[in-house]
């Protein structure tokens, strides 16, 4: 086994070409707050960066403790770093535009789970690039969310194969639908077909982007467990199928023999983590792996995800004290306790003089 590598992300940040970052793994693992850490890295040493969640459930407004939509919003405290949730499925606007169309969607969306998600992701690429930031943050969804959201170009070409198969049977109810309705030329059969094979060509360049190691990187996260570890695993072979670059991998909630204390259970703790913490050196020797240590706390707000992110940058060391130290602290502590009782007699004798004084 050779030399382990820098445990830093300062390679990814070092990459200047790099345009999508995608950062995920098991769920509740950290993937948000690590993903938000970056995203505030960059934005020291890049002209614009945006951070999106794509995760339903999503937690960027609680990291950063401002409310965030499905617009980009400027974080507070910054000048180029802008955030945006979005639920990568079809609702509200976009089923409205299907509305009145017989079972077409619905016989479409059977046909190719995921459409939705699919159709609803491509539209947010084309939002984003449209607009010019030089580097774009993902903060995914679970692992089997990812997987799926990787597998929507080769998922749309599908639909768009099913749309021509489906061409002859509903062709001519969808024109007849949109006239019962009333509805204008932009829900006709080959505006639908026009809006897909524009999202299949975004989807098409985006993807081909995402394959470039030096336009592309997979941040995985993870914790030191056994189902964690699976996790991580799952996910770095599922990316190099898909052919998507990774080779950092952070590892959250890290307790260190340092900082251990005479608890039987966090002593325990620690030795299960170090069982899987050398099955994580041994399984990726070529993977730069930051360690994160466990906090009694939450990470939350701007301050706190900057003075964590320090972590990201250096390899986190416990604040052991030396034997020295710990005999100087004592010293200190016993001189402390003299003064007092010092204090204590002091004030003990002027009371006794006092009442001696009165007494006289």
């Amino acid at each position: 086994m050779g030399t382990p590598l820098e445990g830093s992300v300062r390679n990814v940040l070092d990459q200047e070409q790099l345009k999508w970052i995608f950062v995920g793994g098991k769920g509740g693992v950290g993937k948000t707050t690590c993903s938000s850490m970056l995203a505030i890295l960059l934005a020291e040493i890049r002209p614009s960066v945006l951070i999106i969640s794509t995760d339903p459930a999503h937690n960027l407004s609680d990291a950063f403790q401002q409310k965030f939509t499905r617009t980009p919003t400027l974080v507070d405290g910054f000048s180029n770093l802008f955030a945006m949730e979005v639920d990568p499925s079809m609702e509200g606007d976009e089923l409205d535009a299907f509305e009145g169309m017989g079972g077409f969607l619905s016989e479409l969306t059977n046909a190719i789970p995921g459409i939705d998600e699919a159709v609803s992701f491509a539209e947010m690429l084309k939002l984003v690039k449209t607009m010019d930031y030089s580097v774009i943050v993902f903060d995914t969804a679970p692992t089997g969310h990812t997987l799926r959201l990787l597998q929507f170009p080769s998922t749309l070409e599908k639909c768009l194969g099913k749309m021509m198969s489906l061409k002859n049977k509903f062709g001519g109810m969808i024109s007849q639908v949109s006239h019962l309705f009333g509805l204008g030329d932009e829900f006709r059969e080959d505006a639908i077909m026009g809006k897909l094979e524009a999202m299949k060509s975004v989807i098409e360049q985006v993807n081909e982007q995402f394959r470039d190691p030096d336009l592309t990187t997979f941040l995985c996260v993870c914790i030191p467990e056994f189902l964690s570890l699976y996790e991580t695993e799952r996910l770095v072979q599922e990316l190099a199928r898909f052919e998507i670059d990774t080779h950092n991998i952070i590892i959250n909630q890290v307790l260190f023999p340092e900082e251990a204390s005479d608890s039987k259970l966090l002593k325990a703790r620690l030795k299960m983590q170090q069982k899987y913490l050398d099955q994580f050196y041994e399984l990726y020797e070529d993977f730069n792996l930051t360690l994160l240590p466990l906090l009694p706390e939450e990470v939350r707000g701007v301050t706190a995800l900057k003075k964590f992110a320090a972590n990201l940058m250096t390899p986190y060391k416990p604040a052991a004290a030396s034997a020295s130290e710990l005999q100087d602290e004592s010293i200190e502590a016993a001189t402390l306790r003299l003064r007092e009782r010092i204090s204590q007699l002091e004030a003990e004798l002027e009371r006794m003089r006092k009442g001696k004084q009165i007494a006289d």
